[in-house]
C-alpha cells in the first residue's frame, strides 16, 4: 500500500520587543537621536510574546497532547525563547517590564494617569473582533463605551472609572486565553461567567495563571520532544535576513530591476551569518539538551550561499518557500511536476536536505480554513492529500511539506482554532495511507527519501518567492543604509580595541537584535500605519543605542522616521500566518 509522508511545520517568532534603553555609562551630549529620555532597562513596547504564548503557543502544544499519535516539526527562534524566559523571571519577581502586566497587577486602577488610561485604550481592543470581542457580551459592551467617547481627550478619559478599566483589562487577557486553557482552567470558566465587576483580588488570580502558563511552556515543548512526538528545529539568532546580509544583489537573482540600497554590500555579512547560526545552536543545546539537526530559515530566505554556511555549520536539513523551488527548477531547466512532493540537495552543499513548503496547503490553512466549520476543513484537506497520493508514481512515496506560523492564523478560527486541529490531527492519526512525520525522523531512515539534485538555487523567500518584502523600496533601502552606517561605525570602533570583553558582548547582542528581519518587514504603506509608527520607532531606537554602546553620538538623522508619514506611535499589530499583510 502506497503512503505519503506528511511534516507539518509549525514556526513560532516574534522580534525583541524589548526597548532596552541608554547603557549606564552614556558619553555626554548623546542622550538624544531616536531614544527615549531615559535609560530603559528592558521595557516591552508590544505585548505580543505573552499574549501569543498564552493564547497560541500553549494551545499548539495541548493539540498535540490530546493526539499523541501525530508528529510534526516546531521552529522555536530563540529571541523569542529569550522573550518567554525573561516574562517567566518577572512573574517570578513580581516586577513588570510590560505595561500591561504592571497594570493588571496594580491594585488601584481609579487612579491611574491619563498615559495609562490611553495605553489601556488603545490596546486592549487589538485583537480580532469577529471571533475576539464580538463573541462575549460584556467585552462587547466595554467597546460599545469606548466608541461613544467620540473625542479622545484627557477629559473624556477622565470620565471611565477604574471599574471600567478594571473590566477591560481582565476581558482583553480572557480574549487572549488559548481554548484549551478556557476547558482546563476553572478559574477562566468561573470569570468569563462572572462577566464584570472584577476586583483587584480576581486580576491577581489571573496574573498568576498567566505566570504559571509562562514559566511551564518552554519545559512543555521540552518534554514533547523528548517522547519523540515533536522535533524541535531553530533559526538563526534573532531571525536576520541572511541571503541580504551576505549580498543584497540576491534580491535580483528573483527580480532583476529590484532597487538597492546606496550601500554595496552589508559590511562583514559573512562573520554576521556565522555568528547568528552559531549562536542559535549553542541557544537550542543549552535549552533542550543538543543542537537543532535543522533550521527555518528567517522568513524561509535562501540563497546558495546562506546554504552553504548552514551545511558547513552541520545543519542536516533547511525548508524553504515552494516559490523559491519554481525559479530555481525554471533557471535550471528542470521540468517537474511534483517537485514540491520530494527532497532535494545543493551539488555545492551535499551534506543539506532541502524540502520545501506545498503553498496551496499550506495558505489552505492560514487563509481559508478559518471560515469553514472546522471538520470540513479538516476533511477536507486530508481529501488534498489523498489526491496527492493517488498521483504518485508506483514506487514514489510522497513528502509533503505544511509550514506556516503557529500563531498568528488561529485568532481568525472560531475557537481558536480548537475544532479544526481537533478534527485535522484526529482524521491524521487514524489515517491507513497518510503518516505525520519529522524532518529529522525522514533522514535517519535507513533508506532516506532520495533527494534530486538542484543544479542552481534562486535566492528568494516563502513570500512570492523573492526578497521583496525586505528590500527594494524607499523605506526599505532607507532601513537598509542606517544599518550599514552604524555597522561601519561597529566595526571601526571594535578593530580600535578600546572596548572591554563586556561592552564588545553587548554590542553585537545589540547589533543582532538590529539585524532581525522584522524590521524591514514593517517598513512599507501596504502596513497597517501604527505598526509601521511603532517597528519604525523601536528600530530607530535600537540603532541609536547600538552607537551609544560605541560610545558614540547617535547621528541625528534617527530622529526621522524612516517611513513617510510615520510618528512615534505605540501601536502594533500582528502578521497573518504567511505572507499576507498585517491583520
Amino acid at each position: 500500500m502506497k503512503q505519503l509522508d506528511l511534516v507539518f511545520l509549525w514556526h513560532m517568532h516574534q522580534p525583541d520587543y524589548r526597548d532596552h534603553g541608554m547603557p549606564l555609562a552614556v558619553p555626554a551630549g548623546t542622550q538624544s537621536a531616536g531614544a527615549t529620555p531615559a535609560a530603559a532597562s528592558g521595557e516591552f513596547v508590544l505585548p505580543w510574546v505573552y499574549l501569543h504564548a498564552m493564547k497560541d503557543y500553549v494551545d499548539m502544544a495541548a493539540h498535540l497532547e490530546r493526539h499523541p499519535q501525530m508528529r510534526c516539526v516546531v521552529n522555536l527562534v530563540p529571541v523569542l525563547l529569550e522573550q518567554i524566559e525573561d516574562y517567566a523571571q518577572q512573574f517570578a519577581s513580581g516586577r513588570f517590564r510590560d505595561p500591561l502586566l504592571r497594570l493588571l497587577a496594580t491594585p488601584d486602577l481609579e487612579h491611574i494617569g491619563e498615559a495609562e488610561r490611553r495605553l489601556l485604550l488603545t490596546t486592549c481592543f487589538r485583537s480580532n473582533h469577529t471571533t475576539m470581542l464580538a463573541p462575549f457580551p460584556h467585552y462587547q459592551r466595554l467597546h460599545d463605551i469606548y466608541l461613544l467617547l467620540a473625542e479622545k481627550t484627557e477629559t473624556t478619559y477622565g470620565y471611565l472609572s477604574g471599574a471600567y478599566f478594571s473590566d477591560l483589562l481582565t476581558w482583553y487577557h480572557l480574549a487572549w486565553s488559548g481554548e484549551s486553557e478556557r476547558r482546563r482552567n476553572p478559574l477562566l470558566a468561573r470569570l468569563m461567567s462572572q462577566g464584570e465587576g472584577y476586583s483587584a483580588a480576581d486580576r491577581q488570580e489571573l496574573l498568576a495563571s498567566i505566570g504559571e502558563l509562562m514559566a511551564g511552556l518552554i519545559p512543555r515543548w521540552r518534554a514533547l520532544a523528548a517522547s519523540g512526538q515533536v522535533e524541535l528545529s531553530s533559526t538563526p539568532q534573532t531571525h536576520p535576513l541572511a541571503p541580504l546580509l551576505l549580498d543584497f544583489k540576491a534580491a535580483r537573482e528573483s527580480l532583476p530591476d529590484a532597487p538597492l540600497p546606496f550601500a554595496a554590500a552589508y559590511p562583514g555579512g559573512r562573520s554576521r551569518v556565522k555568528a547568528h547560526i552559531d549562536a542559535a545552536r549553542i541557544s537550542h543545546a543549552r535549552r533542550f539538551g543538543a543542537p537543532p539537526t535543522g533550521m527555518w530559515p528567517a522568513e524561509g530566505a535562501i540563497s546558495e550561499e546562506f546554504v552553504k554556511h548552514l551545511a558547513a555549520a552541520d545543519c542536516r536539513w533547511i525548508a524553504s518557500g515552494e516559490g523559491v523551488l519554481r525559479n530555481s527548477i525554471a533557471a535550471s531547466g528542470i521540468a517537474d511536476p511534483r517537485a514540491a512532493y520530494h527532497p532535494w540537495r545543493l551539488e555545492s552543499a551535499p551534506g543539506l536536505t532541502l524540502f520545501f513548503r506545498d503553498e496551496r496547503l499550506s495558505d489552505l490553512i492560514g487563509f481559508d480554513y478559518a471560515k469553514w466549520h472546522g471538520r470540513d476543513a479538516a476533511q477536507h484537506l486530508v481529501l488534498q492529500l489523498e489526491a496527492i497520493l493517488d498521483g504518485a508514481g508506483e514506487n514514489e512515496t510522497p513528502v509533503v511539506s505544511i509550514i506556516l506560523d503557529g500563531e498568528n492564523a488561529w485568532e481568525h478560527f472560531p475557537y481558536n482554532g480548537y475544532y479544526f486541529f481537533d478534527d485535522l490531527y484526529g482524521l491524521l492519526a487514524r489515517h491507513p495511507r497518510i503518516r505525520t512525520t519529522t524532518y529529522a525522523e525522514l533522514l535517519a531512515r535507513p533508506t532516506p527519501p532520495a533527494a534530486t539534485v538542484l543544479p542552481h538555487l534562486t535566492a528568494g523567500s516563502w513570500v512570492y518567492g523573492t526578497l521583496s518584502t525586505w528590500i527594494g523600496d524607499e523605506a526599505k533601502n532607507r532601513g537598509w543604509d542606517l544599518l550599514c552606517e552604524a555597522k561601519q561605525s561597529c566595526d571601526r570602533v571594535l578593530a580600535s580595541g578600546r572596548l572591554d570583553a563586556a561592552q564588545v558582548a553587548a554590542v553585537e547582542a545589540q547589533l543582532a537584535i538590529c539585524e532581525s528581519s522584522d524590521w524591514f518587514w514593517w517598513f512599507g504603506d501596504y502596513n497597517p500605519s501604527a505598526a509601521v509608527a511603532s517597528f519604525d520607532s523601536l528600530y530607530r531606537r535600537n540603532l541609536a543605542r547600538l552607537y551609544r554602546l560605541l560610545q558614540l553620538q547617535p547621528p541625528v538623522k534617527l530622529d526621522t522616521p524612516i517611513c513617510a508619514g510615520s510618528e512615534t506611535a505605540s501601536g502594533g499589530s500582528m502578521r497573518r500566518a504567511t505572507h499576507e499583510n498585517a491583520n
